[in-house]
């Protein structure tokens, strides 16, 4: 029997669901010291009540794929139901700093990153050090004076050297190795093997940016996904694939056919989409200058914009100006016309609802006209603040649009896509998430209460900066950070995620 001083929190009367045990019904959910203590009807009274009556109860969603890792990232994030937001593409280095910078920060989400291997490459094969508080964004620009780190296939002796500071990393808590290999196309297979292994060795996960983005061989989308596919069968690693949509173009449905074949055959691959036909990167990236950018990838350049200005490149020269004044410059790509193409919303359907896949949001920081990243605390954001909407609005749109509106795919397994399925692409090499992406007694307290009728993103690519609405109450730690709709601004509850390290 519980006692009426029992609960810090009950949230009572609302549809409860849990994607893990499959629990779907209205009851209430008690909180105490931070964990889910009770799931039952009638709880005993909580030192605080939140009223859930018609409203969806789930785990708060984790973001396995977020670049933002700021207070003013997070908030953002938080309207639209994320409480774990993780930098796992790319990563960071040295881990430990990062890890430490982040402490020292109000953070509203937890946060955790990889280790990130292209920087370990710009170290080994260019000198230039690594630099924790450096955004991961910017950091893929640095170096665009001397691009051997991204074209040149690295000696035994440059690999060795990689290898060691990603063995370092993992000792320091990454989850993961961040293999964005479409910066570093040169890179061989001999190193990725390599570093492959380590991932193997520790039981983590690779999180893999394939090398090309194309329809068209020699160098397709479908090559680099049949090369990840191998280092998964050669290694032993888990692969996990970035942004299936934005890296599969118009190849998409054959990209997901090999991907699901090497899956049946039992490799370690997972995937992950977001909802959204416009892709973002630097301006300095490689591919955006490759000869017939246009021929392979079915985008002409005028669908290749500035974020902070707006402004469409004409050809691979404006491009590579504009890389010039300022290689960290971030850009959106419409790679898709979801709008007026009913073709290319078939095709992003097919990536979003890959079956197991993850939703991630691939969300960037937000920037500044002058071309500074906003990391300050000021709530609202300045109305100047660019980013991809995706930055703000990818989970409140894929359960918006796909669920309530379309009906492509049932609230549970949508659900599930946000929560459970991306932690458990991490919880082997990250124990605490074991307690999250759940709803059940013992796990974090990380939770959303939310109006599914009222759900939906705001942001725009003209109005970017307008939070996602429908989530009534945000729980993070047990600590509410979005309470009645608002934000809490006083809240800071996030805390580390880390890697269990090399097994010793």
């Amino acid at each position: 029997m519980v006692s009426a001083a029992a609960f810090d929190c009950v949230i009572r009367g609302g549809r409860v669901i849990d994607p893990e045990t499959g629990l779907d019904r209205i009851t209430d959910v008690g909180l105490r010291g931070g964990q889910i203590a009770a799931i039952g009807d009638a709880l005993a009274p909580g030192e605080e009540e939140i009223d859930a009556t018609g409203l969806i109860v789930a785990p708060g969603f984790v973001d396995i794929h977020a670049h933002g890792q700021s207070l003013a990232a997070d908030r953002m994030q938080a309207f639209d139901g994320v409480t774990t937001a993780l930098e796992l593409e790319v990563g960071a280095l040295p881990v430990a700093g990062w890890y430490a910078a982040q402490a020292d920060r109000r953070r509203l989400c937890n946060y955790g990153t990889s280790a990130a291997w292209l920087f370990a490459r710009q170290e080994a094969m260019i000198g230039l050090p690594p630099d924790a508080t450096v955004s991961s964004m910017i950091g893929m620009g640095q170096g665009a004076n001397d691009r051997r780190w991204s074209v040149d296939a690295a000696s035994d002796a440059q690999a060795e050297r990689i290898v060691a500071r990603l063995r370092a990393a993992m000792d320091e808590g990454a989850i993961g190795i961040g293999i964005p290999n479409g910066y570093a196309p040169g890179a061989g297979i001999k190193e990725l093997t390599l570093v492959c292994d380590l991932a193997a060795e520790a039981g983590s996960v690779t999180f893999t940016h394939i090398a090309n983005a194309s329809n068209i061989d020699p160098a397709s989308s479908v090559d680099s996904y049949v090369q990840i596919i191998g280092l998964a069968g050669a290694t032993g690693a888990h692969m996990h694939v970035c942004h299936l949509n934005s890296t599969s173009l118009l190849d998409i449905e054959r990209a997901v056919q090999v991907l699901q074949r090497a899956q049946a055959q039992g490799l370690p691959i997972t995937v992950e989409a977001y909802p959204y036909g416009t892709g973002s990167t630097v301006v300095s990236a490689g591919f955006l200058q490759q000869p017939d950018f246009t021929g392979r990838t079915g985008s002409p350049y005028d669908r290749v914009e500035l974020l902070r200005t707006g402004e469409r490149f004409a050809d691979a020269e404006a491009v590579r100006e504009a890389a010039e004044r300022d290689s960290g410059d971030i850009i959106l790509w419409h790679f898709l016309d979801t709008e007026n193409d009913a073709g290319h919303q078939r095709l992003l359907d097919v990536s979003v609802l890959y079956p197991g896949g993850a939703i991630a949001s691939d969300a960037l920081p937000w920037v500044m006209p002058d071309g500074s990243l906003y990391e300050g605390e000021a709530w609202p954001l300045p109305e100047k603040a660019v980013s991809h909407p995706r930055s703000s609005g990818t989970f409140t749109r894929f359960i918006g649009d796909y669920v309530r509106e379309r009906g492509k795919i049932d609230l549970m397994e949508a659900l599930a896509k946000c929560t459970l399925i991306p932690t458990r692409v991490i919880e082997g090499a990250a124990p605490a998430m074991r307690r999250k992406g759940r709803i059940q007694p013992g796990c974090d307290a990380d939770l959303v209460v939310f109006d599914l009728a009222g759900l939906r993103d705001r942001a725009t690519f003209r109005a970017m900066n307008r939070p996602a609405e429908g989530m009534r109450h945000v729980i993070v730690n047990g600590t509410a950070v979005i309470r009645d709709g608002a934000l809490i601004e006083s809240a800071a509850p996030g805390r580390a995620i880390l890697g269990r390290g090399l097994p010793q």
